[in-house]
């Protein structure tokens, strides 16, 4: 698997990570493949498109770069906002979504990096912005203190509702029956038809959320990323009238935690072991790149469980602001497969 990170001092860090098998478990490995400033000013926004072929970086310089990640080559850059970049994700592989301190949030086609669509509607900066797992519709929460729903088929705004605060993150849920916005510490679960279910007021003031699943047991987590240098783990509960509950937490960082990314991985087999896991990869203002696993979460955790990182990476001081984390390529893939994907590669690029 593949990590990426941005910076305040425009440093974009590069990570190879590496799964291996030891006698009771796994080892977890990061190491560095590129350390370079790719920006004239501090990184605010990364992401990996699925399957890791592109990676979009942007910046408080207003411009979002897009690089080729097998390859490690700068594709170009799209300069269409008027404003830092706040936000970027890539919903398929085949668009890329931005957000920026302009107000609107634009959608780009990832085979020529054209314009499709522009969404207006926010005043003032655009924090944070979720696309439904659907791809149907998106949610952004902004400075106007607003959330907004938008058709991403037809390219308008559908719906809003005044959240009375300024909301600062939005997530979907994985299944996209219910999603949250948070407004400093404290989170805001809506259904679909954005009523507010259950307010959950957090320990102390909160970076980034990220939804995923469960390695041991069934069910989905929301792991909160926050100020007090920690990610708690909420249980999220199928039942929607339950509100989540906290039963653990990933330690280990010495400053407050600005964003967690989760993936799923293979593994490799092992005698009655598995074949799968959940990495979680954090970053933090006291410049270390964190990897847990979530399988050293069990079934039936509690309260007060404290996971350890399985993996770090220390930039020796730099302030971590973004990361993202894709798939890595197999070692070994076929070299069919590698003709198929270098065919694509000059496809994509007429």
């Amino acid at each position: 698997f593949k990590v990426v990170a941005g910076s305040y001092e425009r440093l974009l860090y590069g990570l190879e990570g590496t799964v291996t098998p030891k006698e009771s478990g796994y080892n977890f490995n990061l190491e560095p493949i590129f350390i370079f400033p790719a920006h004239v000013s501090c990184i605010k926004a990364v992401a990996a498109s699925p399957g890791g072929k592109w990676l979009a970086t942007g910046s408080a310089d207003e411009i979002v770069k897009v690089w080729d990640l097998a390859r490690r080559k700068e594709i170009g850059g799209l300069m269409h906002h008027q404003g830092s970049i706040t936000y970027l994700q890539f919903p398929s592989r085949s668009h890329l979504l931005s957000a920026s301190e302009d107000g609107t949030l634009c959608l780009f086609h990832a085979r020529d990096w054209a314009v499709l669509r522009v969404f207006k509607g926010h005043k003032g900066r655009v924090n944070s912005v979720a696309v439904h797992p659907s791809g149907k519709v998106a949610l952004s929460v902004g400075q106007d203190r607003t959330l907004r729903m938008w058709d991403m088929m037809r390219g308008k705004g559908s719906a809003s509702t005044k959240l009375g605060k300024e909301g600062e993150v939005v997530r979907w849920s994985l299944k996209g029956t219910f999603f949250v916005a948070q407004c400093d510490s404290t989170l805001e679960i809506f259904s679909t038809d954005m009523v507010l279910c259950h307010t959950i007021r957090h320990a102390s003031r909160i970076h980034c959320v990220r939804f995923c699943e469960r390695v041991n047991g069934t069910g989905e987590l929301m792991l909160v990323a926050a100020e007090d240098k920690r990610v708690t783990i909420y249980h999220v509960s199928e039942d929607p009238k339950e509100a989540p509950s906290i039963i653990g937490e990933m330690v280990g960082h010495s400053n407050r935690v600005k964003a967690v990314e989760t993936l799923e991985i293979a593994v490799p087999p092992m005698e009655g072991g598995r074949k799968s896991t959940t990495i979680v990869c954090t970053v933090s203002s006291d410049g270390k790149i964190f990897v847990y696993d979530l399988a050293c979460l069990p079934a039936e955790g509690k309260d007060g469980l404290q996971l350890q990182p399985v993996a770090e990476y220390d930039t020796k001081g730099t302030r971590l602001t973004c990361l993202t984390v894709s798939e890595g390529r197999e070692k070994n893939e076929s070299d069919s497969g590698r003709k198929r994907k270098r065919g694509d590669e000059e496809s994509g690029e007429e």
